[in-house]
């Protein structure tokens, strides 16, 4: 059987450390036998058959924008069955202005009340479930992300606001998802907030999430 293909994109806000980033996530993938190609332009995106070559596609582009046909391509590719999975804005605040590929991912960072430094617990809330498997609740001290979320995702993980004072303290509690998933056609969908920069992102938590999310969205041969 020959192996599974992922495609990781990088760039857009470096403050993320795209390229270390890519290549922890690449590395991932090689040790559960994916061949993958990281590529650092958009321009990977613009022709659509090869894409449909690749099993799962991985963003890890931070803001930045995208060209109408680049956009199409992606969601065309995922909806008729390609993989795509991420983490932290590398998917979850890439191209603020496209709905559509908010729509795709499931949800969209809006703000993290105490920027970095913020320690907070992550919540694992079903440790049988394939994509928590064994795992129990961890601490983290970096970005807590606060999100605006599809209410058709399901939330896997979450986390406890508030923590850091702010307005929007006023509105008292609320467990915010930090590890999802979803379809987007027949494509399967993966997101962890998790993994503001390269350190977080080797945290062991975040490696096992990031290793069984990449894992069970890429289409199965």
């Amino acid at each position: 059987m020959s192996k599974r293909k992922a495609l990781i994109f990088q760039g857009g806000w470096q403050g993320h450390e795209p390229e270390q980033v890519a290549d922890i996530l690449a590395g991932i993938l090689r040790e559960e036998d994916f061949d993958v190609e990281i590529s650092d332009t958009l321009e990977c995106l613009a022709d659509g058959e090869r894409l449909h070559s690749f099993d799962l596609i991985v963003p890890n582009w931070t803001q930045g924008k995208i060209e109408g046909p680049h956009l199409r391509n992606l969601l065309d590719t995922i909806a008729e069955g390609t993989g795509l999975a991420g983490l932290h804005g590398g998917m979850g605040d890439s191209f603020r202005m496209e709905t559509d590929y908010q729509f795709m991912v499931g949800g969209q960072w809006v703000a993290h009340p105490g920027n970095d430094g913020v320690e907070y617990t992550v919540n694992i809330l079903d440790p049988e479930h394939p994509l928590t498997k064994g795992m129990k609740d961890f601490q983290v001290k970096s970005e807590q992300y606060y999100m605006h979320v599809d209410p058709a995702v399901q939330v896997h993980a979450t986390t406890r606001f508030p923590v850091a004072e702010g307005p929007y303290t006023a509105n008292g509690t609320v467990d915010m998802p930090v590890v999802w998933s979803k379809m987007w056609g027949q494509g399967k969908v993966y997101y962890c907030s998790l993994g503001h920069v390269a350190k977080i992102v080797r945290m062991p938590e975040v490696i096992q999430l990031m290793r069984y999310g990449m894992t069970w969205a890429a289409r199965s041969k």
